[in-house]
Formats: structure tokens, C-alpha cells, sequence
């Protein structure tokens, strides 16, 4: 009988035992992801986030902002989230607010506007990409420029390595001249390792050297990476879309140019969107038309169908894009009459 009574601690502990047990092993479980280890992002769905996406252009690739006129504005993240824009792209000219000596560090005030900008857009349910923007001296001096190159990625990798995942990071806009297509591929590779070890989850952008566009596709090397968005800029035919361009050399030449919609001329468009689909689809990645547009000096009927087919060509394929730009040369907001032009209905049918 003693015996019987010693042990009964024992049985009545036993359930609260096995209770605390089960506890502790569904916390292990597959299906648990509230812990240090959440699911990984759906690439596909990260870029359907950025679906019709705006460029907040001449503003932060700016030698400073406002050198060009445009300085952001709060009141301008509801008007484009109103307008039935998913997400902005932000084109960001860190090389001009970083130091030119190790360790290259980035200006914290600078930082801190940049913050602003993010915080702005998902505050009006904007998802934001970030890019670096205008680096001058990596196109006339890639092989100097490498060190700083990796250490303003890793900086800004670390610095938003907690942010929303509505974020997502383009690597580097438009490599050209020096920064060669199979430089651009060393440093990928070497970029990507080294943001992969400071935040695993990330989606990240990339595009192709050459400006960006068609002629260096087939030059990407790609590493081996599931969260990899591919990016294009589209700008055909260039006499259209950048005549009476002030920075390209005989561009006067050119106004005058019409888009009317014609056969030959949509079938054009369309082909080269299809040589881009049939690339991605080889490597199974999703696609951002991170720019496109036609300048203001051509005229408003042209600008308007041709912003329209893109859009069309772009949507039918699936494809995500960021029309250029929001207030400036190309822009589709009047920001003199405080409302949109032409071109909002061309990018976003009503």
C-alpha cells in the first residue's frame, strides 16, 4: 500500500510530462514557420507585388535630389497608390552619398531619406523597388570601382536586411561602356553571394549590361539563385521614344517620329517581348519591364498607343512594370496642374 502511495506523484505528473512534450515538439514541426526560419518567397508572387509600378525618376539619381527639379513629396505615394499603381520604382544615386575611401560609407542623413521613401510607399500599400542608380565611375572605371561596388551592397543589404518583403533590391541599373557584360557577371555572382550571406531572403533584380535592353541578353550569365526577378528596359524604336532627347546626339533629327499602331509596328513590339519571354521561361524566371516610355517631344496621340500596346504586350506575358516616369521629361503626371495626363489611361486602363 505504501509503495502504491509513493508512486502516485508519478502517475498524476505523468500527463502534464507528455503535455509539455508535444508542446515542445510542435514547435518543430514542418508546418510551424514562426520562428527564425519563415517560408521562402514565392518569386512569382513578389513580382506580380510590383505589377504597375511607377519610377519616382529625376529625383534620388540625382547628383543630390532637386538638382533636377524634382524633389519627392509625400502627397505623391496616394496619388499614385489611388491611381491603381501596386508599386514604385526608385532609382537611387548612392555612389554620390557615399565616401570614395574605405569604408565607402554610405551618408546616414541620406540613408535616412531613402528610409522616408520606403516607409511612404508601403504606408499607401506600394510595393518599392530600390536600385543603384547612375554610378558613373563604374562605367568608366569597373576594375577600381569593384571594392566600393561590393561594399555599398553590402551596406545596403545589411541596413534593410529586416524590411518589409514588399522591398525588393535591383543590383545595378543599365552596365555599359566598361562595365562589360562578363564583368557585370563576375560581380553579380560576387553581389549576390555576399547579400545572400547578410539576408537570405531578399528578392533581388537583375538585368542585363548594355544598357539593359534586348542586345546583351543572351551575355547574362545567371547564378544559381531562386529568388531572382529579371529586369528589362524597353525603349524600341529609339527615333520614337527619344526624339528631341537633349542628352542623345541628333535627336532633333528625329522629331516628327509617329507611332500610329500599326501591323508592322505592333508586330515589332511584340516580337521583341516574345524573345524575352522565351528566355525567361528557360530559366524560369519572372520579368520586370523596369523601363519603358516615350519622351514628351514626341507627340501626346503617338506617346499615348504606344505606351498602350507595351502595356498590353507586357500584361499578356505576365510581366511586371514600372512605367518612366512620374513627373518629369517622360512623365505621366502634370505636376504644374496637380493631375494626371494623357498617359494614366494608357498605363491603367479605367
Amino acid at each position: 500500500m505504501m509503495m502504491r502511495l509513493l508512486n502516485l506523484p508519478i502517475v498524476l505528473c505523468l500527463p502534464l510530462f507528455l503535455f509539455f512534450c508535444s508542446c515542445e515538439e510542435s514547435t518543430d514541426t514542418p508546418d510551424d514557420h514562426s520562428g527564425l526560419h519563415p517560408p521562402p518567397l514565392d518569386v512569382h508572387a513578389q513580382n506580380q507585388l510590383i505589377g504597375r509600378s511607377i519610377n519616382l525618376g529625376n529625383c534620388l539619381e540625382a547628383p543630390n535630389e532637386g538638382d533636377w527639379g524634382l524633389v519627392i513629396q509625400e502627397d505623391w505615394f496616394p496619388i499614385i497608390s489611388d491611381a491603381g499603381f501596386t508599386g514604385i520604382r526608385v532609382p537611387v544615386r548612392w555612389s554620390a552619398h557615399a565616401e570614395v575611401d574605405s569604408p565607402y560609407t554610405i551618408d546616414p542623413t541620406f540613408l535616412q531619406r531613402v528610409d522616408w521613401v520606403m516607409d511612404q510607399a508601403l504606408k499607401n500599400d506600394l510595393a518599392v523597388v530600390f536600385n543603384i542608380h547612375h554610378y558613373e565611375e563604374m562605367f568608366t572605371d569597373p576594375v577600381g570601382e569593384r571594392s566600393r561596388l561590393l561594399a555599398l551592397w553590402r551596406q545596403i543589404a545589411t541596413h534593410y536586411a529586416n524590411a518589409s518583403d514588399s522591398l525588393i533590391f535591383e543590383l545595378f541599373n543599365e552596365p555599359h561602356d566598361e562595365f562589360t557584360a562578363e564583368l557585370w557577371n563576375a560581380y553579380l555572382a560576387e553581389g549576390i553571394e555576399l547579400i545572400r550571406g547578410i539576408d537570405p531572403r531578399r528578392t533581388l533584380m537583375i538585368g542585363t549590361a548594355g544598357w539593359g535592353g534586348l542586345s546583351a541578353l543572351d551575355d547574362l550569365v545567371l547564378p544559381a539563385d531562386s529568388n531572382l526577378i529579371f529586369t528589362i528596359h524597353y525603349y524600341e524604336p529609339f527615333h520614337f521614344t527619344h526624339q528631341g532627347a537633349e542628352w542623345v546626339d541628333n535627336a532633333d533629327d528625329w522629331l516628327g517620329t509617329a507611332w500610329t499602331g500599326s501591323l508592322p509596328e505592333k508586330a515589332a513590339v511584340e516580337a521583341h517581348f516574345e524573345q524575352i519571354r522565351q528566355w525567361a521561361a528557360v530559366h524560369d524566371l519572372p520579368v520586370h519591364v523596369g523601363e519603358f516610355s516615350a519622351y514628351h517631344r514626341a507627340d501626346m496621340d503617338s506617346r499615348f498607343h504606344w505606351t498602350q500596346w507595351v502595356v498590353q504586350v507586357c500584361e499578356a506575358r505576365d510581366f511586371s512594370w514600372a512605367y518612366w516616369e512620374f513627373g518629369s521629361g517622360f512623365g505621366a503626371y502634370d505636376l504644374e496642374a496637380g493631375r494626371w495626363n494623357e498617359l494614366r489611361h494608357a498605363l491603367i486602363q479605367p
